[in-house]
């Protein structure tokens, strides 16, 4: 058999490895997009945009970056790396009924970043002691520019990594049983902080509380002692409003 004949049969298998190729280097980008319209099949890029953050994570690398493209309800999310999410240029709606809306749950050294979304538990979270930022474990995390409203906690720091910092600017939390709580879980945590500048925290039953004995059984629930399992001896609340826990 001649060369040419050997190459002409060898061109379909070669046609799939170089189909292959970029697929797999695809798979994950350090930018990636969701729209009103769009759909979770897409490779959530600028142009075949995804439909909710749960189906962008997938596909955004660690330390990457989910933008909103247009106004859209985005759904809810558990974020386990290292991430940013961005819309504070449009809505970034994130409207649940019976779940916690954001959950935090990465590694101890991951940062995670969440500006311009507008989070509602429609009220169902105030029954079901849920919350609207939920943060287990984590480096660090940023929050700004946002509205939580309408659930048991609006913004519940109950980590179990070792140290913990939450900042928080410029938010509007309302309606909430707890605006915000700080209780660490176990006495494993040796250090964390949440920082609220600029905050409009108001028409909670409860604005802010911590506790270094954790969130009570119904984590938390502001209809007993405002969601901490105990008196909150050892609490500093320092003159720039940040809530310390150790």
């Amino acid at each position: 058999m001649s060369t040419s004949r050997r190459f002409l049969k060898l061109l379909p298998a070669l046609a799939l490895v170089a189909l292959a190729i970029p697929a797999s280097a695809s798979a994950q980008a350090t930018r990636t997009w969701v729209s009103g319209v769009g759909d979770d099949a897409n490779p959530c890029s600028r142009t075949a945009p995804c439909k909710t953050f749960a189906g962008a994570i997938s596909k955004t690398a660690n330390g990457g970056e989910i933008n909103c493209l247009d106004p859209g309800g985005f759904g809810g999310v558990t974020i386990t790396k290292s991430l940013t999410i961005k819309c504070h240029y449009t809505e970034g709606g994130v409207l649940v009924s019976g779940t916690n809306a954001i959950v935090i749950n990465a590694t101890a050294t991951d940062k995670i970043t969440l500006r311009g979304l507008d989070i509602n538990g429609i009220g169902t979270g105030a029954q079901t002691s849920l919350s609207g930022v939920k943060v287990l474990s984590a480096k660090s995390v940023h929050i700004i520019d946002s509205e939580i409203y309408r659930f048991q906690a609006g913004v519940a720091v109950v980590p179990t990594s070792a140290q913990t910092r939450v900042y928080m600017r410029d938010n509007h939390i309302h309606d909430n049983g707890v605006g915000v709580i700080n209780a660490p879980g176990n006495n494993t945590i040796t250090f964390s902080t949440v920082t609220l500048q600029h905050n409009d925290i108001v028409e909670n039953t409860c604005g802010t509380t911590t506790s270094s004995f954790g969130a009570n059984a119904s984590t938390p629930n502001a209809a007993v002692d405002c969601g901490a399992a105990g008196s909150g001896s050892g609490i500093i609340l320092s003159s720039d409003g940040q809530i310390l826990t150790n």
